[in-house]
């Protein structure tokens, strides 16, 4: 089976942690036989917005790369700044999809969008062009943050999620929420981990020695943030907390983003607040391993892998109670924390070592959930009946109308 894998975020050899969640699935599915190809369209503001605006400036990628044997794309289209909220770009991204396709003489069997906007709304006007069958996936930010922005943004939601010929989502929660919001049937199914790499068990040992490669501070309990510089993760919330925390508590931030110099502002910078900056994704299990604490305080997510790749192996968790991530605690969900609270996050640290053993008990219990329902190969085992399913549906659909147009000639 030929599938088109259309989504607004994936892995480049620049950044290779955009993403990641994506290729992690994609490389399940190659490796079940599907073949798959990636087209991931770029925004390309007007020249002056470019010179106005540093955010808005072109992303150095290349229009064409080939990713663990994946051809993956990257057109350019025309973007207009705000267009989440007022000029919805599904017309604009689908024609830079049509392109793309035409131009390399791509075959598609299937169609598989991820996000709901922008990304499905395009895909809806591929499939209709080429007619075949599509599958949206809905992470989060889709149902709870974008259709809010207008009756615009709204509009082309509700219209996406209802002609797909079916729709997932990463989590229960989720597909709770999107059937709230647009009265269809969502099927829960989480992209999970490759868990062939996430084996090893944190001893004292290990974690010593990861932080003495990584240059991490050896004598001190690390709080590990792993994600964007942004305020919405909670950034400021865990940079606040540290106060408030004993001495011998620092907090690591791995990664990048718009409010990377304000962080380097904080007063404890270089003291008990560091950043490491982006890194490899094959670099995040080193930086799990070495920390005490994996820490999200995220105000929104979907379902984040880098809390399944801690949870299996065995880090201690503080997690907003925001998205999918109950779905990722279960029956421990009431250890979840609420967003925007500097005071929820000492509490949670502060009882994690007052009760080692406790969370010994809960961090065994999530890594033997995550190897029950997020193994990255078992998933992608059910969404390829999935395709097969939506795709013989298609097929019987079209003989029958076929059918009624031949009876009624």
């Amino acid at each position: 089976m030929k599938v088109l894998w259309i989504t607004s975020v994936y892995p480049s050899a620049d950044n290779p942690g955009n993403g990641v969640f994506h290729e992690t699935q994609v490389k399940a599915l190659t490796s079940l036989g599907v073949e798959v190809t990636v087209i991931n369209p770029i925004p390309l503001n007007a020249s002056f917005i470019r010179v106005w605006k540093k955010r808005y400036r072109k992303k150095k990628l290349p229009y064409w790369e080939e990713r663990n044997g994946v051809n993956v794309y990257r057109p350019v289209y025309r973007a207009t700044p705000g267009q989440l909220r007022w000029f919805q770009p599904d017309k604009r991204i689908a024609g830079s999809i049509l392109k793309t396709l035409k131009k390399e003489n791509i075959d598609v069997d299937f169609i598989h969008a991820h996000f709901a906007m922008p990304s499905g709304g395009a895909a809806r006007i591929v499939a209709a062009e080429y007619q075949k069958p599509w599958l949206l996936t809905l992470h989060g930010s889709d149902v709870h943050i974008y259709p809010s922005f207008s009756q615009s943004a709204e509009r082309i939601f509700q219209k996406t999620v209802r002609s797909a010929d079916e729709v997932i989502a990463v989590g229960e929660h989720l597909a709770a929420a999107a059937k709230l919001k647009t009265g269809r049937s969502c099927t829960a199914l989480p992209i999970g981990i490759d868990l062939t790499q996430f084996k090893l068990t944190p001893t004292t040992t290990l974690k010593a020695k990861q932080k003495e490669e990584l240059a991490l501070p050896g004598n001190k309990k690390i709080l590990l943030y792993i994600g964007r510089l942004v305020k919405e993760k909670g950034i400021f919330e865990l940079a606040e907390a540290l106060p408030y925390l004993p001495e011998e508590y620092v907090v690591v931030y791995v990664g990048d983003g718009p409010e990377k110099e304000k962080l380097q502002k904080q007063k404890l910078y270089n003291e008990r607040i560091f950043l490491v900056g982006q890194i490899p994704n094959e670099k995040v299990r080193d930086y799990l391993l070495a920390s005490d604490i994996f820490i999200l305080p995220s105000y929104s997510e979907g379902l984040p892998t880098v809390v399944i790749e801690a949870m299996a192996l065995k880090i201690p968790i503080i997690c907003t109670n925001v998205g999918g991530i109950p779905d990722l605690f279960g029956e421990y969900s009431d250890l979840l924390i609420q967003p925007r609270s500097v005071q929820h996050i000492v509490t949670s640290v502060k009882g994690l070592a007052a009760d080692p053993a406790y969370y010994k008990e809960v961090t065994e219990a999530l890594y033997q959930r995550v190897h029950a329902h997020y193994s990255a190969v078992d998933n992608a085992k059910k969404l390829v009946e999935k395709y097969r399913e939506i795709t013989n549906k298609s097929i019987h659909s079209t003989h029958e109308l076929n059918h009624f147009w031949g009876a009624a000639k």
